[in-house]
């Protein structure tokens, strides 16, 4: 009798011990998810956030929770994701500054996304519109290089943050027209954006989507797009290869990103939950009106990808000689 509950104890333990992991994750998930959005509300990256978090929770079951930690070109949230606990509750949509652009900034990497991280799956691509104040005497790219060569003591360019693609567009333009345009960081798309309508800054390469509804107003003045061809929203506009900057043709993309050491079977999880999530037609629609086009990759897919944009734009940032030090 003694050696039958000896047996059952040992098989009792090992199943505590060994058995409950598998068990955790076949039932992921059991509790909310926390998505963290580098950026404050308002901006792309929380725009798609806001969009797909509804879908992902349907798909999984559970309550998507998204919290804003804005900062440092999305840094901050992504340190913050590489501390959590990689049981798939805490999640972060990222875009290429803090997965490519900011780290290659930093003497001292707060993380190396190459390693602390899990690629879960690309969400969207998207091309960059260059926009002034209405009030600008320009009304080219050309035209503002010539006007900001006149006006080095004051002509500037805005961004997302330091980090952000947004700040390696106006290093990229400084270094293909000659000028030498200051960096205004802001914490986010939408603060940059007032900040620009009010005649505060000069020059803004960001995102299509969320600038269109100020050209088309009339607040903005678009003068330029990095796509390949024009944008059939702003036909008018010319691209940058048609203005002779063909090396400023940039996209930047977002996607789902987890803490490393995810288990396989949780990743899949979610990653069949966001291609779900991806399929709505309203969330295509709205996203393709934003201006940032669905381009999905899977978890392996996305790994290599995000390996291949570091090689690309480790170069640029060395050559440009941007620091966020």
């Amino acid at each position: 009798m003694f050696k039958q509950w000896k047996c059952l104890f040992i098989l009792a333990t090992a199943l505590l011990t060994h058995g409950l992991p598998s068990y955790a994750q076949s039932s992921y998930p059991n509790k909310p998810i926390k998505l963290f959005v580098g950026f404050p509300p308002g901006g792309g990256v929380d725009f798609t956030a806001r969009l797909i978090a509804p879908h992902l929770a349907e798909a999984l079951g559970q309550q998507v929770i998204i919290e804003n930690k804005p900062g440092a070109a999305g840094v901050i949230a992504l340190s913050e994701l590489t501390r959590a606990a990689p049981d798939g509750y805490s999640l972060a949509l990222a875009n290429i500054g803090p997965m490519v652009l900011a780290p290659n900034m930093m003497a001292k990497k707060p993380y190396d996304p190459l390693k602390d991280l899990t690629p879960i799956g690309q969400i969207v691509s998207t091309y960059f519109l260059a926009v002034v104040p209405k009030d600008l005497p320009v009304d080219s790219l050309k035209s503002f290089i010539q006007w900001a060569k006149k006006n080095p003591d004051k002509a500037n360019f805005a961004s997302g943050g330091n980090g952000s693609i947004t700040h390696l567009n106006g290093e990229l333009l400084n270094t293909l027209g000659g000028t030498k345009l200051t960096h205004v960081p802001y914490k986010g798309s939408a603060p940059a954006i007032v900040d620009l309508v009010s005649g505060q800054t000069h020059i803004l390469i960001d995102i299509t989507g969320i600038l269109v509804p100020q050209v088309q107003s009339g607040t903005l003045k678009a003068i330029a797009i990095t796509s390949p061809t024009r944008d059939k929203d702003l036909p008018n506009v010319p691209t940058v290869r048609e203005s002779g900057f063909a090396e400023l043709e940039t996209s930047g993309w977002q996607g789902l990103v987890g803490p490393a050491g995810m288990p396989k079977e949780v990743v899949q999880k979610i990653q069949a939950a966001l291609k779900k999530a991806l399929a709505n037609p309203d969330v295509r629609e709205r996203l393709e009106k934003a201006g940032t086009p669905i381009t999905e990759r899977s978890s392996a897919e996305f790994a290599n990808f995000i390996k291949s944009e570091n090689d690309r734009w480790a170069s640029v940032i060395k050559a440009s000689g941007a620091s966020m030090d």
